[in-house]
């Protein structure tokens, strides 16, 4: 299957078999080709898993493996850079075909989205998941911004997103991972 002229639906698209090597996302009924990732990007997303990989069981752990259905006027498959399951999410998708999180599962506790330049890529992370995001539930939710070397964490609240910025030594804040002693700084000196 290629990019789709015909808007898929969420069974179709759970239905199709991917035999290609390219990733895709469905957005409001349309598969789009996702890009192999910048190699700073895939080496920050690395970089988290293994420090969240100290405090959280590699179980529950996802690195751009596993998709989200998120809520949408139409159908709509996110495939998030990393997330950090709950035990019962990790339960019940162990019981499935493929790993992918659907609908009437509860939500991941943690989704981060590394950001790729350009303006549909922001729009994409700031924006569009943000508010998908926030309407599946997802309780914490970061958008790491190589670009602009900052780590905006986003705490769910009453259904909206609030929102904390690090930048250089700030010391990032995680409601799920307190234990973490992370800077924005550090996050990015694997870049350098």
């Amino acid at each position: 299957m290629t990019a789709a002229t015909k808007l898929l639906t969420l069974k179709a698209y759970l239905a199709w078999s991917n035999t290609t090597e390219k990733h895709y996302e469905l957005v409001s009924g349309n598969l789009i080709e996702m890009p192999p990732e910048s190699p700073q990007n895939a080496e920050i997303a690395i970089k988290l898993l293994l420090i969240f990989a100290q405090f959280i069981s590699p179980r529950l752990l996802r690195c751009k493996d596993t998709e989200i259905v998120v809520s949408g006027s139409r159908a709509t498959v996110r495939l998030p850079d990393l997330m950090v399951l709950t035990e019962n999410l990790a339960n019940d998708l162990y019981s499935n075909q493929r790993s992918t999180i659907d609908i009437d599962m509860l939500p991941p506790a943690l989704v981060v989205e590394v950001v790729s330049p350009g303006k549909v890529n922001r729009d994409r992370d700031y924006r569009y998941k943000r508010s998908e995001y926030a309407a599946r539930g997802i309780a914490e939710y970061w958008i790491v911004d190589p670009q602009e070397s900052k780590i905006t964490v986003l705490l769910l609240d009453n259904g909206l997103y609030q929102e904390n910025v690090y930048q250089d030594d700030d010391l990032i804040k995680s409601q799920l991972l307190t234990q973490l002693q992370l800077t924005a700084s550090e996050v990015f000196s694997v870049c350098t």
